[in-house]
């Protein structure tokens, strides 16, 4: 006789609000999206690494770390810093 899943039937965010990961993996979603729209930007625009952290007057370091999808340590300051070097502006708004 075979064990019943749990799990069958449930959504995937209903298993991450049982687990107690849900705010976790929802933040790690948002910075890794942040992080490829601002490269698929620069990239669209032609801008090395060197001229966005020029244009967000800070340092290619902190660009590294707001461009790496595993790095959640980023103010909103920055994020708009960055989103103004590409010609964007952020949105966020509560749901």
């Amino acid at each position: 006789m075979t064990k019943s899943n749990p799990h069958i039937g449930s959504s995937f965010e209903s298993w991450l609000e049982e687990e107690g990961i849900s705010a976790e993996v929802t933040t790690a979603a948002i910075k890794s999206v942040l992080a490829l729209q601002l490269t698929q930007e620069m990239q669209k625009k032609g801008m090395s690494k060197s001229l966005m952290a020029s244009r967000m007057k800070t340092s290619r370091a902190q660009l590294d770390r707001l461009l790496d999808p595993h790095n959640q340590s980023v103010t909103l300051d920055t994020l708009q810093r960055a989103a103004h070097a590409v010609g964007k502006q952020i949105k966020l708004e509560l749901i």
